[in-house]
Formats: structure tokens, C-alpha cells, sequence
């Protein structure tokens, strides 16, 4: 449990902890351990360096890098100095980079060894380019992080926070445009840190394991990482994601919980090594970030023997919105959903007029409270358009039951129109799932001269080789209505994901409807 005396803002985080549990790990990553009193030690350093740069209230300090143990040091960091750490995927390419740098204009730009090169690159396009700091290994140009950092004045003053501070800016993962700024604010994770107490998967007890697969530019890898050490936990980081080194992780290091999208838990159920594993100090496993078929879901139950938690929300809502508890997962009628509201947030589906509608009619899902964001930086129209009287737009389809469980059906621009029906595609991968010879499948809409669009199936087959395509839509067909199910089959080596495993049905939709007009994401 949170300590809200002493843990005002998350910048109060080291030193809440270090003060009570000072030798004890925080973060254990490739070996090496932080304690909590280092923690405290080092993010004050890296404030007292940061603030001699001149950066404070409301600058942007970028990090470009794989997970690394030093993201917190200056997360940390940056918020005593009340400026703002902004995290940049680092899987997109120098000029995806250099977009997100001059948007965010981060006076400071911290960068991992592999990709100090691209860093380069990217503020190399810049009139005005940050300053370079390599996180680890060396380059010319570059200034060392530890010979940085240690020149700071560990025991400077700085002054206290706002709640309105700028905390953390995440972007979108850009699969309908130009990716976003997400400002979260420290009001935004004061609301988090009161809240999770009293939502499983996020309640933990002091000095349990908490493994980070999730990158720590999504707000996944973020949020679980901060609430882990806001309750005095050890944060295993992961920097890469490998499915059979994370079956080993979980059980040599006795993790307690841990967040994986449903993408990182089909790999791990397909690893050899599952068989055999033991999880005896596994409580939960979170997971959310993109749909999960209830055939994987009910399969990763079984492997992983322990209560599952699926968390719906947005990096716009700070990750937060609804949660499917451990108990509404053993109901087994609630597979489906993505469960009920978070303690002290609003959630509804509304019409187009945005007006609520009956409990089992579709619409969008909309969310409001504290949680959500203070806006998308620099991009004030789109704010408006999104956050409309508190109500937070997320562009989702799906509807509320009678027992106040919400279902999300799929993205609304992802929604298929086929002969005047809507079709979801998540839906129809829900029934292929479970197919023999089906590893993996995502549902995109195609032209149809006769019906405008027509549902198409995109496969992965699992190792025994594939299935036919008319098994797939025989399969199919028995399961939902006959005009949902597939009337053509593909079959692909892999299917191409974002970083939070979201697919990109952009990438898949681009050779059919080349030269054609399609108003979709």
C-alpha cells in the first residue's frame, strides 16, 4: 500500500522508501541491484545535474533507449527538478525521431549505446538539437551519463512540486497518423497511486517481485514499474522481451506479479520450456494494451495457475479505466469483458450526439476523472476534439451489460462495413482463435465490389503447419453469424505489431485498398 503522507507526488517515492527500507532492491536489472536508498541518492543527482543545465518547470528531458535501469533515476530525477521526462520509441526510425524531437523539443536527450547512432541522425535534422547523453558506452559528441550524473550536487534544494507539474509525456503509438504527446500530469498519478490499492493487479505488498517486460515508453511498462516502487516493491527489469527467458525469470527470481500484452503471453504458451515451469510465488498476471482470444486466455490461466487481471484504459486516461478482476475471471461468463469501472472513475458508451445509450447497445466508450490527460502537447484542436466536457473519447466500440460489465468490440475506425453490417474484427478473431493450425490471426476488411467490404483472415500458422482456408471459415462460421466469418484466408510468416503488440491493420489493409478511398486508421 501507498504511504499518501509521505508519497505526495512520485518524485516523493525514493526518499519515502528509502527511509524505511533503505538496503533493500529496488530495481534488479542484467544483475546489477539498486537499492532504494541509491535510488534516492542518484535521482538526486541527476536532479542537481539536471537543474545546473538550466532544465526545470516544464522542459522536456527525452530518453531514447531500451529498458535500463537508469530510466529511473531520471524519472526521478526530472520530477524533483519539476521538468518532464519524456520516453521516445526506439524502434521507429531517425526520422520518426526527429519528429518527435522538434514537436517535444527536450533540451536534454539521453540515449541507450544501440542507438546513439540514430540519435545522432535524428537531431542532426534539428535547428536547434538537444544535448546528447550517452546512457552507457561512448560516442563522439556524446557526454558520459555516470561522469554526468555524478557531478551533480546530491544535496541541492529544489523547489516543491505543483500538481498541475508536467510529469510524464508519452506518445501515441501513431498506427492512424502522426504520433502525440500525451502530458500527464502529477495530479494524474496522485489519482493512479490512491486508487490501486483497491484494484487488483496493481495492490501489492512490500518487497514482492514485480517483473517489467513492458517498454518504459508505454505507459504499461511506466505504470507498473511506479506503483511497484510506490508500495516498496522490486522491480525485475527486462530489456528485451524473450518468451523462454521470461518463463525463467518469473520462477528464479519468484516474481509475485507482472504485466504482458496478449501477444507476449501467446509466445510464452508456445515456448517448450511452459511445460515444466513452476510459478509458486506468481500471483498476477495483468495483461491489456490489445484484444486476447478467450481460447489463449483460458489456456494461459490454466499454464500460469495463478489470478489473471485484464485492465482497459488509454495513455490518455494514465492507463487507467476499467479492470476484470481474478474472481469475474473464474465466473467464466466474463471472458469476454474487460470488467468494471476503477474506483473513483466514470465510464459510459455514448451515441454519436454523445448521449449515453441503453446498457447492451454499441457505441464509443468514453471515460472521466482525474486520470485523465492534461492534453496532447502542442496540438490543442486535437484536445478539444477528444476530451470533450471532461469525457475522455477513446475511439473504442463496445457497450455496457446489465451487471455493469463493459465489453469493447474493437477500434470504431477498425470496424468493418460489409453489405450495411458492422462487423468487429476482434470478434471474429475471437472465434478463429482455437482453430488447429491457427498461431496467430488478425481480421482486416478488403474491397467487395457486391458488398463494399468483406472480411478477410490474415493467418500465422502454429508450427504443425496450416490449415486450410475453408477450414478456417467452416470453423468460423460455426461460431458467429455466417456474414461475419472470413470470406477469404492469407497466410503470413508474422503479423506486424506496434510496441504494445497492438496489430497494425493499416500495414495489412495497404495492398488491397491501394488506389481506393478507405476512411480508416
Amino acid at each position: 500500500m501507498v504511504d499518501l503522507d509521505a508519497i505526495e507526488c512520485l518524485a516523493d517515492i525514493p526518499a519515502a522508501q528509502a527511509a524505511v527500507r533503505p538496503d533493500e532492491a529496488a530495481i534488479v536489472f542484467e544483475g546489477r541491484v539498486t537499492t532504494f536508498h541509491e535510488l534516492k541518492e542518484r535521482s538526486d543527482k541527476v536532479a542537481a545535474a539536471l537543474a545546473a543545465m538550466g532544465v526545470g518547470q516544464g522542459a522536456r528531458v527525452g530518453v531514447l533507449a531500451k529498458n535500463h535501469d537508469r530510466w529511473y533515476e531520471l524519472f526521478f530525477g526530472a520530477a524533483k527538478t519539476r521538468a518532464c521526462l519524456t520516453p521516445i520509441n526506439c524502434r521507429l526510425a531517425a526520422p520518426e525521431i526527429a519528429y518527435i524531437l522538434e514537436d517535444a523539443a527536450p533540451s536534454v536527450l539521453f540515449v541507450g549505446e544501440e542507438f546513439l547512432e540514430l540519435a545522432e541522425a535524428a537531431a542532426g535534422a534539428l535547428a536547434a538539437p538537444p544535448v546528447l547523453i550517452a546512457l552507457t558506452g561512448g560516442r563522439a559528441g556524446f557526454a558520459d551519463f555516470a561522469a554526468w550524473r555524478d557531478a551533480g550536487d546530491g544535496g541541492a534544494s529544489f523547489t516543491r512540486h505543483h500538481a498541475d507539474d508536467d510529469l510524464l509525456q508519452l506518445y501515441t503509438s501513431g498506427t492512424t497518423g502522426r504520433p502525440k504527446g500525451v502530458v500527464l500530469t502529477n495530479r494524474n498519478y496522485r489519482r493512479l497511486l490512491e486508487m490501486i490499492a483497491h484494484v487488483e493487479g496493481f495492490a501489492y505488498e512490500a518487497g514482492e517481485s514485480v517483473m517489467i517486460v513492458m517498454p518504459l515508453f508505454h505507459v504499461a511498462g511506466t505504470n507498473v514499474s511506479l506503483a511497484a516502487l510506490a508500495q516498496g516493491c522490486r522491480v525485475v527489469l527486462i530489456s528485451d522481451f524473450d518468451p523462454a527467458a521470461a518463463v525463467a525469470i518469473m520462477q528464479r527470481e519468484a516474481i509475485a506479479h507482472t504485466f504482458l500484452v496478449p501477444a507476449m503471453i501467446l509466445m510464452m504458451l508456445q515456448t517448450p520450456d511452459l511445460a515444466g515451469a513452476r510459478f509458486a510465488a506468481l500471483r498476477t498476471v495483468a495483461y491489456g494494451a490489445s484484444p486476447i482470444s478467450q481460447s489463449v486466455l483460458t489456456r494461459a490461466q490454466a499454464a500460469f495457475g495463478c489470478g489473471f487481471v485484464q485492465f482497459y484504459g488509454m495513455t490518455e486516461s494514465t492507463g487507467a479505466g476499467t479492470y476484470l478482476s481474478p474472481a469475474d475471471h473464474a465466473r467464466g461468463d466474463k471472458l469476454s469483458s474487460c470488467g468494471k469501472a476503477w474506483p473513483e472513475v466514470e465510464v459510459a458508451v455514448v451515441d454519436a450526439h454523445d448521449k449515453v445509450v441503453a446498457d447492451g447497445e454499441i457505441g464509443e466508450i468514453v471515460i472521466r476523472g482525474d486520470i485523465v490527460m492534461k492534453g496532447y502537447w502542442n496540438h490543442p484542436q486535437a484536445t478539444a476534439e477528444t476530451v470533450i466536457d471532461g469525457w475522455l473519447h477513446t475511439g473504442d466500440a463496445g457497450f455496457r451489460d446489465a451487471e455493469g460489465f463493459f465489453h469493447v468490440h474493437d477500434r470504431m475506425k477498425d470496424m468493418i462495413v460489409s453489405g450495411g453490417e458492422n462487423i468487429y474484427p476482434a470478434e471474429v478473431e475471437n472465434a478463429i482463435h482455437g482453430c488447429p493450425g491457427v498461431a496467430d490471426v488478425a481480421v482486416i476488411g478488403v474491397p467487395s465490389e457486391r458488398w463494399g467490404e468483406e472480411v478477410k483472415a490474415i493467418i500465422v500458422a502454429s508450427p504443425q503447419g496450416p490449415p486450410t482456408a475453408e477450414a478456417v471459415i467452416a470453423w468460423t462460421r460455426e461460431r458467429i453469424a455466417a456474414f461475419k466469418a472470413p470470406k477469404s484466408v492469407a497466410f503470413v510468416q508474422s503479423l506486424p505489431r506496434n510496441a504494445s503488440g497492438k496489430v497494425l491493420r493499416r500495414e495489412l489493409r495497404a495492398p488491397y485498398w491501394a488506389g481506393r478511398e478507405r476512411a480508416v486508421g
